[in-house]
């Protein structure tokens, strides 16, 4: 194999890493020592937050009342589309028994957690779909009492996300988010409810102080920066694996994206236009930074050592834009969730396909899947979506995008509604993305 372009910046975080590990540390055990006057100090430090935490019938109903129409029945489509899966998942899990030798019974019953605490970002985005994938999934697990919460933004939560956590079936609601939200759901604060369970993306805190809390109670994976990763032969479109690739690189500035190709002419050429789509997105400084420091191109021989390659970085997404997907689908071994076909992009997964966007990284695909009602068993998701159903899945997908803040992903969706039915009028924003090639 051969590297057209490897990552500026290696993954020597370890520094960095200890100084977090210490900050949470010493929060947990302040939290354990003094409960919710502790919760109550950091959330007037971080958030300058000195309300009550739960959300109240009448205040949630009030941020609901603010979300556009339109915006609620995208986040319904999204909530049919991850409730049906994960109910998918619940029923292909059954209770049994059997008698192994006369008078020998065995046999297992598939039960539900008690509480589960449900983690949704709000830094740099809405994570409305984020709601959607952790507390829809804890529902069609049979979970009783699910625990949802979310960092404020001013005076309350994001309303898209109060809508998507109502819509999902929280039970109780958080306006609060951190390293002390995630304490107070593991240990019950304000609720009485300790979460069996801590699962949802966060920041590098958030992940430190669910690792640190592990054994006490689950978690869904140990979490690190987004990565995403495409695979594509000489028939892939290097202007769509541009764009997707952008598209990822917009979660954050160590968020890794890759390109691993048995083409050359591809992997130049993609090398050729990456600046140029980064440069017209209005985040272009994380995107950059993110391809520069993080983003790798690696030629391999043929498919098979592509494949091997994909399998040895395995990827929390991993799209597939390249001929003979069975093929694909029935060699690769390591990834979160697989994207298969020019029609799939992450964007679908992350906001309204239905499978979880919840996702190992760091290599723990390896012997992980990605959040799912079975949880700890390995269960792969791939997708394909032909160009019929980007007419309502890109819309859905874009539309949802931009109510979060996440104009790459939007434009994955967008590239897609304008190459697949060009001349459409669209009664909805739909960038229309210059070609470099």
């Amino acid at each position: 194999m051969e590297y057209l372009k490897r990552a500026a910046l290696e993954s020597e975080v370890a520094q960095e890493n200890e100084r977090i590990e210490g900050v949470v540390k010493d929060m947990l055990a302040n939290i354990r020592r003094n409960g919710e006057s502790a919760v109550r100090e950091y959330a007037q430090q971080f958030d300058n937050w000195q309300g009550d935490f739960i959300l109240t019938e009448e205040k949630k109903m009030a941020l609901i009342a603010q979300v556009p129409q339109r915006v609620k029945d995208d986040i319904d489509f999204a909530h049919r589309q991850v409730k049906r899966f994960a109910e998918a998942q619940r029923n292909s899990l059954t209770s049994f028994e059997i008698e192994t030798e006369e008078g020998v019974r065995l046999g297992q019953q598939v039960l539900p957690v008690q509480c589960a605490g449900c983690y949704v970002p709000g830094g740099r985005y809405a994570h409305a779909a984020s709601a959607i994938m952790s507390v829809a999934t804890a529902k069609a697990a049979g979970v009783p009492f699910i625990v949802a919460c979310s960092p404020p933004r001013g005076d309350s939560i994001n309303p898209a996300v109060a809508y998507a956590m109502h819509v999902a079936g929280a039970d109780v609601i958080l306006e609060m988010g951190g390293v002390h939200a995630v304490a107070t759901m593991a240990l019950g604060l304000f609720t009485g409810k300790p979460a069996d369970i801590l699962v949802g993306p966060g920041n590098a805190y958030v992940a430190e102080a669910k690792r640190m809390l592990f054994g006490e109670v689950g978690i869904d994976v140990f979490a690190g920066p987004t990565e995403s990763a495409i695979i594509a032969d000489k028939t892939a479109d290097p202007m769509t694996i541009a764009v997707d690739l952008v598209s990822q690189a917009e979660h954050g500035t160590n968020s890794p994206v890759w390109l691993f190709t048995d083409s050359r002419e591809i992997g130049e050429k993609v090398l050729e236009i990456m600046p140029h789509v980064i440069a017209d997105m209005p985040n272009a400084d994380v995107c950059e930074a993110a391809w520069r420091d993080h983003g790798v191109v690696i030629l391999g021989e043929n498919r098979d050592e592509v494949v091997q390659i994909s399998d040895e970085y395995a990827c929390e997404h991993l799209q597939i834009l390249a001929e003979d997907l069975e093929w694909w689908k029935a060699e690769l071994k390591n990834y979160g969730s697989l994207f298969l076909g020019e029609g799939s992009t992450v964007s679908h997964g992350d906001k309204c396909s239905g499978t979880n966007h919840i996702l190992p990284t760091r290599k723990a695909a390896r012997y992980s899947g990605g959040l799912n009602v079975q949880k700890f068993m390995k269960v792969l998701t791939y997708q394909e979506l032909d160009e019929a159903a980007n007419l309502v899945f890109s819309g859905a997908g874009s539309r949802i995008s931009r109510t979060e803040g996440m104009e790459g992903h939007a434009r994955a969706c967008d590239w897609r509604l304008r190459k697949y039915y060009p001349g459409t009028e669209w009664d909805f924003e739909v960038y229309d993305q210059k070609r470099y090639c």
